[in-house]
C-alpha cells in the first residue's frame, strides 16, 4: 500500500504540476505495513476494496476520520479540503443562494466575485480533482492485469469517476491536462473542446460495460449514471465548446427516464411532500435512493468529516435555530440565503374566481356584508352561490374585521351571530372575522354557519428558517443577515439522529446526480430546440411540482413553461446541491446585468462583474511548476 501510495502522490505531482516542496499531497496508509502493492491487486476481491478508495476520495480527505491527520491535501484546513464542501463553495456561495458570515482567507471572495489565482478554495478543488484524475489511472494500471472478469466493470467504474473530476474541470476551470496514465513528463494543456470530447467518449464506451440500470450497490455506479453525466454534459455543451447539443441532451436524458431509476413520492413522514425526504440521514433507505443516480455517502460513525452534510448542516445553522431539531449538536453560524432564492417560493394567490366557478350552485340573493367584505357595509353585498336547497356558499378574501348575512341587501331580513358559536339569529350581531380567504357556508333551514379557512398553494421544497432572520441582508455578518436554510437535516423520517448520536458527525448522503436533475435536463433541451416532447416536458415539470406541493395545485401549463422558468425551477429544486453557478452561466446571468442578487460583485444590491470570472483560474503554484500551461484569462 505504501508502494502504490507513493505511486499515486507521485503522478499527481507531475501531471498538474504540484511542486514537491508544498508537499500538497502527501499521504500515508494508517498502518504502513499492513499490505503491499501486491496484496492490493492480488485478485478481484482486493481490487474492490482499493476502488472504494476512488468513492472515498470524494467523500473524505486523508486517511485518518474526522479530518485530523495525514490529509490528502496541504495549505489548506483539512475540512475545507472535501470534495461537496467546496463544490458549495464554488458552485453555490457565488451566487444568489448562499452568503456566508466567515471571514477565512479567501472564502468571503467567493460570494463578493473578486476571488485571485491563489485563492485557497479555488486551488484546493483543482488539487482534489487533480487527485481523483490520479488515483483513478493508477487504479486502472494496476487493475489492469487481473483476469476476472468483473475486474472490467471495476475499471469502468474508475474511468466513470474519472470522468466526472473531468466534467468538474472543463466546468469549473477550462483548459487542463488530459492525463489516462502515469508519466514523469509535465503535460501538455488542452483544450476546453479537447477535455470536452475525452469525457464523451469516455462516457459513451461506459454505457455499454457498467452494470445495468440499479444492478451496481447503492453509492456505485451503472450504465444510467454514465447517460446522465452525459445529459449534463450535452446541457453545457455550447458554451462549454460552442457547439449546442440540446439534440443529444433530450435523447439521453430520455433514456435516463426511462431507466430503473424514479422519482421518490411517497410522503413517508406526513407533512405534505416526499421532497424533503430526500435529504434526511436515511436518505440511503428510505426511498429517496431510487432517485440518486450518483451520490456521496456519509457515515456518522464509519466515515467522519468536517466536509460533506456534516458541513452543510451545522454549517447553516445558528441564530435562533435549535441544533438538535436538525440532529447536531450545535451549530457554526456560518452560510444563509438572499432574498433572490426565497422569493422564488413566494405561493401564488387563491384564485377565489376559479374556486367559486367550481361550485355547483347558481347564484343567489343572500350575500355577504361587513366591513371584511370587499364593499363594506354599503354593499353591494358579495353575493353568495345555492348549492343545495337553502345551503349557501362563497369562496371570498376577508379583511379583519365584522361581517353579517343579509337577504337581497335589506336590512330587515339578515342574520348575525350573538353568542358567536356558530349559530344565526335574525339582526344577531356582527360576526368577527380575522383576514384571510376562506370556504364560507350558511344554512338557512339549520340557522348555522362556518368559515373554512383556505390556505394557498405552498411549495414545500422552500425550507427557511425566518425566526430573528432579517430578509434583506444589511451587511453578510451577523448571522441574522438572510434566511437560514433547513434543506439537510441528521434525522430520518421519523425524526430520530443520525449514527453518531453526539451529533458531531452526520449520515445524509448528497446526491450528485438525481433523476428530478434529468427531468429538468430534458425539459430545457427540449426549450433550447433539442427536439423532444412538448407534452412530456410539461409532464415532467409537473411532475415535480406535485410532489413539491403535495398535490396539483403548483401545476403549469404548457405557455407557462418557458427557459426562465426552467431556470426558477432548478434553483427551486435543486438549491444548495452545487448547481446554481453552472446554471446562471448557462443563462448568461452569473457575471452579466441581467441578473443581480445581494452583494453580487460584493455591493449590497450586486452589480456585473467581468466574464472571465465565468471559469476559475488555475493555481498559481501549479502554473510555476508548469510552464506549458497558460493561465485563464484575467487572471
Amino acid at each position: 500500500m505504501k508502494n502504490i501510495m507513493n505511486k499515486i502522490i507521485l503522478m499527481v505531482a507531475i501531471a498538474f504540476g504540484i511542486t514537491s516542496c508544498h508537499k500538497d499531497l502527501d499521504q500515508f496508509p494508517i498502518d504502513p505495513d499492513s499490505f503491499t502493492e501486491q496484496d492490493v491487486f492480488a485478485d478481484a476481491a482486493s481490487a474492490k476494496n482499493a476502488l472504494a478508495k476512488l468513492y472515498a476520495s470524494l467523500a473524505l480527505t486523508g486517511q485518518q476520520g474526522g479530518d485530523s491527520g495525514q490529509p490528502d491535501i496541504s495549505d489548506i484546513d483539512q475540512g475545507f479540503s472535501q470534495y461537496t464542501r467546496m463544490l458549495f463553495n464554488l458552485n453555490e456561495l457565488t451566487t444568489d443562494h448562499a452568503v456566508v458570515g466567515w471571514g477565512d482567507p479567501g472564502l468571503p471572495d467567493l460570494h463578493g466575485m473578486y476571488w485571485s489565482a491563489s485563492n485557497d478554495f479555488t486551488g484546493a478543488m483543482y488539487l482534489r480533482l487533480a487527485q481523483e484524475v490520479s488515483f483513478c489511472n493508477s487504479f486502472i494500471l494496476n487493475a489492469s492485469t487481473l483476469t476476472e472478469p468483473e475486474v472490467e466493470s471495476y475499471i469502468a467504474e474508475a474511468r466513470f469517476l474519472r470522468a466526472f473530476a473531468y466534467y468538474n474541470l472543463i466546468d469549473m476551470f477550462a483548459n487542463v491536462p488530459i492525463l489516462t496514465e502515469i508519466t514523469t513528463d509535465l503535460p501538455v494543456q488542452s483544450s476546453r473542446i479537447e477535455v470536452f470530447n475525452f469525457v464523451e467518449s469516455e462516457l459513451l464506451e461506459l454505457q455499454d460495460i457498467l452494470p445495468n440500470s440499479g444492478a451496481n450497490e447503492y453509492g456505485r455506479v451503472d450504465r444510467i449514471a454514465a447517460m446522465a453525466l452525459l445529459s449534463k454534459l450535452y446541457l453545457n455543451a455550447e458554451v462549454w465548446t460552442g457547439t449546442p447539443r440540446y439534440d443529444d441532451c433530450v435523447t439521453v436524458s430520455n433514456n435516463v427516464i426511462g431507466s430503473t431509476y424514479s422519482l421518490h413520492t411517497t410522503d413517508l413522514n406526513g407533512n405534505g411532500t416526499a421532497y424533503d425526504e430526500l435529504f434526511l440521514a436515511d436518505n440511503d433507505s428510505n426511498g429517496a435512493q431510487n432517485e440518486f443516480i450518483f451520490t456521496i455517502s456519509f457515515d456518522g460513525v464509519q466515515s467522519t468529516t468536517y466536509g460533506g452534510s456534516t458541513f452543510i448542516i451545522h454549517g447553516a445553522t445558528g441564530g435562533t435555530m435549535d441544533p438538535s431539531a436538525l440532529g447536531i449538536n450545535g451549530g457554526w453560524g456560518g452560510y444563509r440565503t438572499t432574498k433572490a432564492l426565497v422569493e422564488k417560493f413566494d405561493s401564488p394567490e387563491i384564485d377565489v374566481n376559479g374556486l367559486n366557478s367550481g361550485l355547483t350552485g347558481t347564484p343567489s340573493d343572500w350575500g355577504l356584508v361587513g366591513d371584511a367584505t370587499e364593499n363594506s357595509w354599503d354593499g353591494p353585498d358579495m353575493e353568495m352561490y345555492e348549492t343545495s336547497t337553502n345551503v349557501f356558499e362563497l369562496y371570498a378574501t376577508l379583511s379583519a374585521g365584522k361581517m353579517k348575512f343579509r337577504f337581497n341587501e335589506d336590512w330587515n331580513n339578515n342574520y348575525g351571530d350573538d353568542g358567536a358559536d356558530g349559530s344565526l339569529e335574525p339582526g344577531g350581531a356582527d360576526i368577527d372575522v380575522d383576514a384571510g380567504t376562506y370556504l364560507v357556508t350558511f344554512d338557512l333551514d339549520n340557522l348555522t354557519y362556518s368559515l373554512t379557512a383556505i390556505t394557498p398553494p405552498s411549495d414545500k421544497r422552500g425550507m427557511f428558517y425566518t425566526d430573528g432572520q432579517n430578509l434583506e441582508i444589511a451587511s453578510i455578518p451577523p448571522f441574522k443577515e438572510g434566511y437560514a436554510v433547513t434543506k439537510f437535516k441528521n434525522i430520518d423520517i421519523n425524526g430520530n439522529i443520525g449514527n453518531d448520536t453526539s451529533g458531531e458527525f452526520t449520515d445524509t448522503d448528497l446526491p450528485m446526480i438525481r433523476l428530478a436533475e434529468i427531468y429538468l435536463n430534458y425539459a430545457e433541451a427540449h426549450l433550447r430546440g433539442g427536439g423532444g416532447d412538448a407534452n412530456l416536458a410539461l409532464s415532467l415539470i409537473n411532475q415535480l411540482r406535485e410532489r413539491a406541493y403535495g398535490d396539483t395545485s403548483g401545476n403549469i401549463s404548457s405557455g407557462d413553461l418557458t427557459l426562465d422558468f426552467i431556470l426558477d425551477e432548478r434553483s427551486r429544486e435543486l438549491y444548495w446541491e452545487g448547481q446554481r453557478r453552472t446554471d446562471l452561466i448557462r443563462f448568461n446571468r452569473f457575471t452579466t446585468a441581467d441578473y443581480l442578487w445581494p452583494f453580487k460583485g460584493n455591493q449590497p444590491n450586486g452589480v456585473s462583474t467581468s466574464a472571465f470570472r465565468n471559469i476559475f483560474p488555475i493555481p498559481n503554484n501549479t502554473i510555476l511548476t508548469n510552464p506549458n500551461l497558460v493561465q485563464n484569462n484575467g487572471y
